[in-house]
């Protein structure tokens, strides 16, 4: 299994201007690699390892390519060929896509070591430190430790807008090293919960816990604020450039708070339950969409989705994605459909009388789908029976920050 773990790092003044020199280095060689792609016979290259054959050529004829390490200037062809398939795959998904551009400074903010040319040391506190290739050591704060079990296969470095410099391990995991998850035939209602991805709560579950959404309300206040006063900065002084940190700063600790809060709930979800069902969201089409595109923005839906995916395997949870359309139309006890407005809160079945909370149903409905793409039938307790509206518990977006779980 392959995840990263994301660390800031603390360069010194020096240790920066060589980062910043390194990564300018890479950014050429990222544009001459998409030179090249576009002017060579296509007999010496087409794959990131038959142009990895030609970086001697460029170090003869360009010196400042040999002023890097060698494999990371692999990993930066090896980049460019990653966004070209990244292309390939969007059109062959019948998107309209353009062709890889050459990258600006801006753009271009991070580089790779693959493979050697990097050492983490001194892991024995908060405080750690990174030595890379050509470049010296980078102290890191080193908040969470790497499993022992994980191998370091290569090393990310990228600075932000706000101008803070971030590591990330690219780490890889003995799949059998990994906790086993239960065996499917093991799974039923009490210790499985499909997830609804919701309006009024950030996410319902089937077994009726609901959890509020993140309150942002001040932190987009601050935002409007300091935007206001950027628009009155002229573009390319220095105070524009100032006001623009402190509007990537304030972004940049919106994305943060939502992230950590992502991380609290799906790590409470795939320790509670065995298994969780949620929804296959058609999110770029829901942004389309002209209303509450802000709030859809902000619940990051596709970024919770994929949290829980990684963390199924590090924590032994089955984490399936089911059909989304008709959850919410569809009785969860008796399979009709009924149309519903927005602004309708409650399920009530025409034709069994099922009554309980909009997403109550559409959670059980996600739940018993999610059974069926496991090839398990519906378990013998019917929704009506184990969900009504008084059995919904509310948990807060500050007990959740607070806490750091759910469970806690």
């Amino acid at each position: 299994m392959e995840y990263s773990h994301r660390y800031p790092a603390y360069p010194t003044q020096e240790v920066a201007a060589e980062l910043e020199y390194h990564i300018d280095i890479h950014r050429q060689a990222y544009n001459y690699t998409l030179y090249e792609y576009e002017n060579v016979d296509s007999d010496n290259i087409g794959s990131p390892y038959k142009h990895h054959y030609r970086l001697p050529d460029w170090k003869d004829e360009y010196p400042v390519f040999s002023e890097v390490n060698s494999k990371a200037l692999q990993r930066t062809v090896t980049r460019f060929y990653q966004n070209l398939d990244g292309l390939s795959e969007k059109t062959s998904n019948g998107n309209k896509v353009g062709k890889l551009k050459w990258k600006s400074p801006r753009e271009f903010q991070s580089m790779t070591y693959s493979q050697s040319g990097f050492e983490l040391k001194n892991t024995s506190g908060r405080r750690a430190t990174l030595w890379l290739s050509k470049i010296g050591d980078i102290p890191v704060c080193y908040h969470r430790e790497i499993p022992e079990e994980a191998d370091i296969k290569e090393v990310t470095v990228k600075k932000e807008t706000t101008g803070e410099w971030f590591v990330s391990f690219g780490l890889e995991t003995d799949d059998g090293e990994l906790p086993e998850k239960p065996d499917v035939d093991s799974l039923d209602m009490s210790n499985s919960a499909g997830i609804d991805l919701g309006i009024l709560n950030y996410i319902h579950t089937s077994d009726g816990t609901t959890v509020d959404w993140l309150d942002l309300e001040d932190e987009y206040d601050r935002l409007r604020h300091e935007q206001r006063k950027l628009s009155r900065k002229q573009k390319g002084s220095n105070n524009y450039e100032n006001q623009r940190r402190k509007v990537a700063k304030i972004k940049r600790h919106i994305k943060r708070k939502v992230l950590d809060y992502q991380h609290k709930i799906t790590t409470w979800l795939v320790r509670e339950y065995d298994a969780v069902f949620v929804e296959d969201l058609d999110v770029k089409g829901m942004l389309e969409q002209s209303h509450n595109t802000r709030n859809k923005q902000d619940a990051a839906w596709r970024q919770f989705i994929t949290l829980l995916e990684y963390k199924a395997d590090l924590y032994g949870c089955h984490v399936v994605q089911v059909e989304a359309r008709g959850t919410t139309k569809e009785c969860a006890s008796c399979g009709v459909e009924t149309a519903k407005p927005i602004w309708v809160r409650e399920h009530s079945c025409p034709s069994c009388g099922f009554e309980c909370d909009r997403d109550a149903n559409a959670a059980m409905n996600v739940l018993q789908r999610g059974f069926a793409e496991l090839g398990l039938g519906w378990p013998e307790s019917t929704p009506v029976e184990t969900a009504l509206p008084t059995d919904t518990h509310s948990v807060s977006a500050k007990r959740v920050i607070e806490a750091g779980s759910l469970g806690a």
